[in-house]
């Protein structure tokens, strides 16, 4: 995991080679890598999806199955990023050398901290100018705050790197100046330059060690020197210690350059040494079907009962819809009847594959521990659990970001709208990130998504993939609604007769604002003058006017609905009668809750030469953004920045021209905010929706 660029799917492919997976290896700019397997990935040097491979790496005489993940870095894609560390054991984040830790290499650390997942730190690309191992090293403290256990430093700099000192060993690793794939490093003393440097870093690994680890820490008081193994006991305690909520995150970092060869072979031995595997994770925790409190207990063994967490959906243009699978207990096998609890239904697992990128390996079985690939679910989603019918219980889901950008889309002809339909619903199976909606007034589909590379990404699927002819809209702005005040009490009744039976709801209820996103819905009735069945009614007729907005048309977001008291009928009253009561209630409380819109504020950072400071600072404030900070990069500045998404169309090639192309940004969503009123109401006057 890392932020785009620094050398994710380069350093895959030599560990692929390494460890026997592949026999070549391919590079980005070629487009011939073995994870970034579609067209457009191969034509965009991007990974858009991640991707799975199975390999094995041997150290001291042990064999190590291993299954890597290659994610993507945009944060556009990022929704890739966090179900892959949902059901990941442990993670290597990857820096480059020169740029340190960068604003999505943020995003994907606080993913792995939600989700107790201990990593590793690759310092790659210190063959290039500017590389500084040091100082990047700082960042890891400093901006993520972590602890660096730095058993690396760097022998050389820029184009002079030929190896690194390993600081436990107290020994050199070099490579030749042009390592080929496949050469090995050699081992040699340190070099008596660098062994003052060298043992400062050892007495300060030791000291660290000793802070965070009680067993290594009765050896550092003793008076002998602990042992090189003992040192790597100890970096895997701490290192596992980490993945858990009230532990410091300690993560070992190593370097080196995987596009030049040097470093991946003693990265594969720490992956081995320090990461934990699935019996180090221990006891998966889920919750029974019926009962979110009453905690259920899985251990990573083949003769427990069968849980697994579905984590990725893809469709494969041979086998059709695949779905991923990490099993954390029992095992599975061709033909076997699985449920998903989430859905009450029963599924039929058709084939298991080990999956090796866009290629497939039919196996028998699975068990505890094993990331596969399934044929044969129809109704099982992204982040819902498959177990065994005897034995159901529900693992915890995943949170999937709201997105921030949408495009209107129009078929060209009739046999393209069924063609867009089918795309559609195989598009929202693969992306949880990826929202669907129609207008009720105009018609139209409106695509969203993260960002317009994600939606670029999606319509040339379409295009590509299912023949899909159609219009699209320029991105725009996917803005949202929220409430202000609280209103106490609205009642509405709702009463048709249509000379048979009629329908009767009579509802009261109070809305209030909420300080986060969600939405919660409180029953206060008493004396059964709602009855319990229509009850449910009435909250989904409140969600369904919260996604219609009251303002614009947007969805409406962090509220309370409390029903207060209600009447019904005996003959005439109806879920749908609730239903509508509730949503015509909630519609008129919005009205009276002081409504704003809402649009999504973005994080900008810009890397710019010193000499066009001002021009970029002064271009942020005309797009109403407000400059956070300044930090001093080597003969840069980087600005980092909040700005309105609305603002941000077309930045990339102004930036270019007012920085005569030498300064460069990149933009993740950070919160939503009141939109100015002026801007409000155009937006509200030019809506569509």
């Amino acid at each position: 995991m890392a932020h785009i660029d620094a050398g994710k799917t380069t350093t895959t492919e030599r560990i692929l080679f390494y460890t026997g997976a592949s026999y070549k290896v391919g590079e980005v700019h070629d487009g011939t890598t073995t994870t970034d397997s579609t067209d457009q990935e191969r034509e965009r040097g991007i990974t858009i999806s991640s991707a799975a491979v199975t390999c094995h790496w041997t150290l001291d005489g042990v064999d190590y199955p291993l299954t890597l993940i290659d994610t993507p870095g945009h944060v556009d894609f990022t929704v890739e990023v966090e179900r892959c560390l949902r059901v990941l054991d442990g993670a290597v984040t990857v820096f480059d050398g020169v740029a340190g830790v960068e604003p999505q290499s943020e995003t994907v650390w606080r993913q792995a901290d939600r989700y107790g997942v201990p990593r590793i730190c690759f310092v790659n690309k210190l063959d290039r100018a500017g590389a500084d191992f040091a100082r990047c090293v700082d960042m890891i403290g400093t901006r993520l705050g972590a602890v660096p256990l730095v058993l690396h430093l760097p022998i050389g700099a820029e184009a002079g790197f030929a190896g690194v000192v390993d600081v436990v060993g107290f020994r050199a690793l070099t490579w030749p100046a042009e390592a080929k794939l496949g050469e090995r490093y050699d081992t040699a003393a340190v070099p008596a330059a660098l062994v003052p440097a060298a043992e400062a870093a050892r007495a300060r690994l030791l000291e660290t060690l000793a802070d965070h680890d009680e067993a290594f820490l009765e050896l550092y008081l003793g008076d002998v020197e602990p042992t090189e193994a003992q040192i790597h006991d100890a970096v895997r305690r701490a290192t596992l210690a980490s993945g858990r909520a009230d532990v410091p995150t300690v993560t070992p970092v190593l370097c080196g350059t995987a596009f030049k060869n040097k470093g991946v072979q003693p990265l594969l031995d720490a992956v081995a040494r320090y990461l934990p595997s699935p019996l180090d994770r221990g006891t998966v925790e889920g919750h029974a079907v019926d009962d979110e409190d009453t905690v259920v207990l899985r251990r990573p063994d083949d003769a427990e009962p069968f849980a697994a967490l579905a984590f990725k959906v893809a469709t494969d243009r041979h086998l059709g819809k695949l779905t991923f699978l990490r099993v954390y207990a029992g095992r599975i096998a061709a033909g076997d009847q699985v449920r998903n609890p989430l859905r009450s239904a029963r599924e039929r697992i058709g084939k298991v594959y080990r999956m090796h990128a866009d290629k497939r390996e039919d196996v028998a079985s699975a068990g505890a521990g094993d990331i596969v690939a399934v044929m044969g679910l129809r109704s099982t989603t992204t982040g819902e659990t498959l177990c065994d019918p005897a034995h159901p219980l529900v693992l915890e889901a995943m949170d999937f970001p709201t997105p921030v950008l949408e495009v209107a889309v129009e078929p060209a002809s009739q046999a393209d709208q069924e063609k867009l339909g089918t795309a559609i619903q195989r598009l929202a199976e693969e992306d949880p990130s990826f929202h669907v909606q129609t207008e009720p007034e105009s018609g139209q589909t409106i695509l969203s998504g993260m960002g317009e590379l994600h939606l670029e990404v999606l319509v040339d699927r379409m295009r590509r993939e299912f023949g899909v002819a159609a219009n699209v809209g320029r991105p725009r702005v996917a803005y949202r609604e929220t409430l202000q005040a609280a209103v106490g009490k609205v009642e509405f009744v709702y009463k048709k007769q249509n000379g048979g039976k009629g329908q009767y709801a009579k509802v009261l209820i109070a809305v209030e604002p909420l300080a986060d996103e969600h939405y919660e819905f409180v029953n206060r009735v008493v004396g059964g003058r709602v009855p319990r069945d229509f009850v449910p009614s009435v909250d989904e007729g409140c969600q369904a006017a919260m996604e219609l907005g009251v303002l614009a048309g947007y969805p409406l977001t962090g509220v309370r609905v409390t029903l207060l008291d209600g009447d019904f009928h005996a003959v005439d009253s109806s879920e749908m009668a609730f239903r509508i009561a509730g949503q015509s209630a909630f519609r008129e409380a919005a009205r009276l809750a002081s409504p704003v819109l809402l649009e999504p504020l973005m994080l900008v950072e810009v890397t710019t030469p010193e000499t066009y400071l001002g021009e970029v600072n002064g271009d942020i404030s005309a797009r109403r953004g407000h400059v956070r900070a300044i930090e001093d990069r080597p003969g840069t500045k980087l600005v980092s920045a909040v700005v309105p998404l609305a603002e941000m169309f077309g930045y990339v090639g102004d930036l270019r021209s007012r920085t005569s192309g030498r300064a460069s940004f990149t933009m993740k969503f950070d919160s939503y905010a009141p939109v100015p009123r002026q801007i409000a109401e155009a937006v509200v006057a030019g809506s569509t929706r």
